[in-house]
Parts: C-alpha cells; structure tokens; sequence
C-alpha cells in the first residue's frame, strides 16, 4: 500500500524526492495508518480545492485496502 500511496503522490507533486509514507503499527481496531510527507509547497497540490484530491487518495487506497483484507487510513502530514 506504501508503494501505491507513493506513486499517486508523486504523480502530482512537483518535489517528487520529498515525498515519503510513514507507517504505523495497527491500532486496537487493526487499523494501519500511513503518514503521508509532502513538501510545504506542494501540499496544496495534494490536497486539492475542498480536500477533493485528499479524498479521493484515501478512497482508493482504502479500495485496494479491501482487496487485501487491510484496513488502512491516510494521513497528509
């Protein structure tokens, strides 16, 4: 899921070096959350008018999720 976040992310920033995914170990619900990092600059591209990007990163990480029997939120750090 960490390499999918990743290419989507990079597809849409311009500083594609700075871009990295934290994961954290699943909580007690057996969520695992990935922190996504951004450069300051691009995070309006990240997160889009109206968080509209941000969304739709989230639903099809949570899509491909599913497939694997994961439960997975992101984060934009």
């Amino acid at each position: 899921m960490e390499a999918l976040l990743i290419e989507i992310a990079k597809g849409l920033v311009e500083n594609k070096d700075q871009v990295t995914v934290e994961t954290d170990a699943p909580n007690e619900e057996g969520v695992t959350v990935l922190h996504l990092h951004v450069a300051p600059e691009d995070m309006g591209r990240v997160i889009g008018k109206q968080g509209r990007i941000a969304k739709a990163i989230r639903t099809v990480i949570r899509a491909a999720a599913n497939r694997s029997d994961l439960k997975i939120a992101v984060e934009i750090d």
